[in-house]
């Protein structure tokens, strides 16, 4: 049904998303329309697929984004880490890392749900797609508004060892055990393909955490599966393999 969901404006694209229940959640629903593709899309924004955005990158197709935010839904919206605690905490925004931001998009609309403590960090291994995730965001007051106040970073890194902050790195420069309430991720997603489900976004996650991710997993190298990972409170971590795709592969930079 992914074919049928272009349409003519913002609204036409997220209202056929809707209607053909590639989004199914409202509050996604309402995120994607705050966020208007043609920011991000070089052309043609509000046709369903995907488009090259320069340096072997592209920019998803509407329908794979809806899908990966559906995925990280609970873990992309603020919440309470002790809702028996009294008196009441107030909801606590997400941490969020985007491996493979590009132009921005999904990062932006990520920001939309995380909530106003929240913070999404878009990681890129060129700085000229970190500059270009940038640059679209600041198309739009809200945009600008989130990079102002550090609710949208972007930065340039080796996404398979996925991402710490510098002010959040220990002494010898890794990153500390996450928990609930301490550096790590709540939600990632990978927005290219694995070789592996490499151990360090594993550590990173905080428990509990869920990561998207697509994954090399046919042996003689021809297929492609999202991954659901999930970490629980006890540190635990399951996977379900979701659907086939054709993702960019996650690599280095090119020289």
């Amino acid at each position: 049904m992914a074919w049928r969901s272009s349409g003519a404006s913002n609204r036409d694209l997220i209202e056929n998303l809707w209607r053909n229940k590639l989004i199914q959640d409202m509050r996604v629903k309402e995120a994607f329309l705050e966020v208007d593709r043609a920011h991000y899309a070089p052309s043609s924004p509000y046709e369903d697929r995907p488009q090259s955005i320069g340096y072997s990158a592209t920019i998803s197709a509407p329908h794979m984004h809806a899908s990966a935010v559906e995925s990280l839904l609970p873990f992309l919206l603020p919440t309470i880490d002790n809702p028996d605690a009294l008196p009441a905490a107030a909801p606590r925004g997400r941490r969020v890392l985007d491996i493979g931001s590009g132009s921005g998009y999904l990062t932006h609309v990520m920001a939309e749900l995380a909530g106003a403590e929240g913070v999404v960090v878009g990681v890129e291994h060129i700085a000229a797609l970190r500059d270009l995730g940038e640059k679209n965001m600041s198309k739009s007051a809200e945009g600008r508004e989130m990079l102002a106040e550090g609710r949208v970073r972007f930065r340039v890194g080796d996404g398979r060892k996925g991402w710490v902050e510098p002010d959040e790195q220990q002494q010898d420069g890794s990153a500390a055990a996450p928990t609930a309430t301490t550096p790590g991720w709540d939600a990632i997603h990978v927005g290219a393909s694995a070789t592996e489900l490499h151990p360090a976004l594993l550590a990173q996650m905080r428990a509990p955490g869920r990561m998207f991710i697509p994954v090399d997993d046919d042996p003689d190298g021809y297929g492609q599966h999202v991954w659901c990972v999930d970490k629980d409170k006890e540190g635990e971590v399951t996977k379900r393999r979701l659907i086939r795709v054709k993702y960019v592969p996650l690599t280095d930079a090119p020289a």
